[in-house]
C-alpha cells in the first residue's frame, strides 16, 4: 500500500494579504519558512520515501524545506498545481464576495479530473512508498474530494503547513 502525506505549503506574502495566487509562483514568508522548518523538524525522524511539490515556487521552497533532513531530491508535477483562478488572480480576496465568476476559472471538473490523475500518478509511479506531496489549499481539498468520494465544500480546508494522510 502507499501512504500519501499530503502537504499544503508554508504561508505567503499573497495568503497574508488575502491576494488570489492560483498558479503564480508565491513567496513564503517568515511564517511560512517557519512553519516549513517547523513542520522538517517534526518529521524529521519519520519514514518518507519519496518528496513530491506542485511545480509552484512556494510549494517547491516547503518541499525542500522539509525533504532536507531526509536528504532526498524534490520532484515536481504540474498536476498539483493550484486551481487557475484566471482573471480573479492577483485579486484582493475580500472584494471577490458576490461577484460573477469569469469563463476563464478552471472548472472544478476539471481540478477534480487533475486530482484523480495525481493518485494515479502516485499509485503507479511509487507503489508501496510513503510519499509526501506538498500541493496546495484548492487542488489538496479536490484530492482529497476524489479521494473520499465526497463534494469539495465537504472537504475541510487545509491550514498552512498542514498535512493529511490518505492511504493508496
Amino acid at each position: 500500500m502507499t501512504t500519501l502525506y499530503l502537504v499544503r505549503h508554508g504561508e505567503t506574502v499573497d495568503n497574508a494579504n488575502q491576494i488570489m495566487q492560483g498558479q503564480t509562483q508565491g513567496e513564503l514568508n517568515e511564517n511560512g519558512i517557519r512553519q516549513a522548518r517547523e513542520f522538517s523538524e517534526a518529521w524529521k525522524d519519520k519514514a518518507i520515501d519519496v518528496v513530491i511539490a506542485s511545480d509552484l515556487k512556494r510549494s517547491v521552497d516547503t518541499a525542500r524545506i522539509i525533504a532536507e533532513p531526509h536528504h532526498l531530491e524534490v520532484h515536481t508535477t504540474q498536476l498539483l498545481r493550484e486551481r487557475d483562478w484566471g482573471s480573479f488572480t492577483g485579486r484582493y480576496i475580500p472584494e471577490l464576495k458576490g461577484e460573477v465568476w469569469p469563463d476563464d476559472i478552471e472548472t472544478q471538473e476539471n481540478l477534480l479530473s487533475r486530482a484523480g490523475e495525481f493518485i494515479a500518478y502516485v499509485r503507479q509511479t511509487f507503489p508501496g512508498k510513503k510519499v509526501l506531496a506538498v500541493g496546495h489549499g484548492i487542488i489538496n481539498k479536490a484530492i482529497q474530494s476524489f479521494y473520499y468520494q465526497k463534494p469539495m465544500n465537504e472537504i475541510q480546508r487545509m491550514s498552512n503547513a498542514e498535512v493529511r494522510t490518505l492511504e493508496l
